[in-house]
């Protein structure tokens, strides 16, 4: 072969080479590229689904908050209201002079009381809204240490309120009370000697007891009656009247 010959084919084979090297190269570079464009894309999704996910956690995490604020909100104790005022009393008026009206109803440590139970003997009804509050318990506090001046009148003294004799048993022991504690949780006492009736607090009506004393002489006829009552110094203005009579 001459050395013409010999030149012109190494160059061909150069050549060939050379593309085979380019179109190698440009291969990889393309598959490269794609590689490339497919993880971009890949991580794009990946920070889109983040953030999607992130949002929706925030949003439970913000639901889960408002949550429990509701929760605590919810639980959080009432304050205590005033003393409610009376606007109406009960339907069935009791006049001084009026027999008084018969009952039976249970009584603290298992017992029951009845009109008749002081026959011949003055007696005094006291009716309170509610054993074991301060105003209640003031009131039974006062006629507990008057009793044996009322008895020294001749005259018996009876709280009655709609609590339990449960209820009433541990305002007695509670407080070391000495008069008797009715139970009349039907009202059927309370209404018939008018301390049963409509009430009035923070705009809004309901039925209720209106704090009532009644004081009854030895023939069983209403000498006095004391409505919407103020505790302080009443057990000593209800004593004068009962040594009056």
């Amino acid at each position: 072969m001459s050395k013409k010959t010999r030149k012109k084919s190494s160059n061909t084979t150069g050549k060939r080479v050379a593309t085979k090297v380019a179109r190698a190269a440009s291969a990889s570079t393309g598959k490269s590229a794609t590689k490339t464009r497919t993880a971009v894309a890949k991580k794009a999704a990946a920070k889109k689904t983040t953030k999607k996910t992130t949002k929706a956690t925030k949003a439970e995490t913000a639901a889960g908050v408002r949550s429990k604020a509701s929760h605590k909100a919810a639980s959080k104790p009432l304050r205590r209201e005033p003393a409610a005022t009376v606007t109406n009393s009960s339907a069935i008026p009791l006049a001084e002079g009026a027999t008084a009206p018969g009952f039976n109803l249970p009584r603290d440590g298992g017992d029951s009381v009845s009109l008749k139970d002081f026959a011949g003997k003055k007696l005094v009804l006291f009716f309170y809204p509610r054993a074991d509050t301060p105003g209640c318990t003031r009131e039974a506090i006062d006629f507990t240490r008057l009793k044996s001046e009322f008895v020294a009148a001749g005259t018996e003294v009876v709280g009655i309120s709609a609590d339990t004799v449960k209820a009433q048993e541990s305002f007695r022991n509670k407080h070391q009370l000495s008069v008797p504690l009715v139970s009349d949780p039907a009202h059927e006492m309370l209404e018939a000697y008018g301390a049963w009736g409509e009430k009035s607090m923070y705009g809004r009506t309901f039925m209720g007891i209106i704090r009532t004393t009644v004081l009854v002489d030895s023939s069983g006829k209403v000498a006095r009656i004391w409505r919407h009552v103020k505790v302080d110094g009443h057990a000593e203005a209800v004593l004068e009247a009962a040594r009056s009579l």
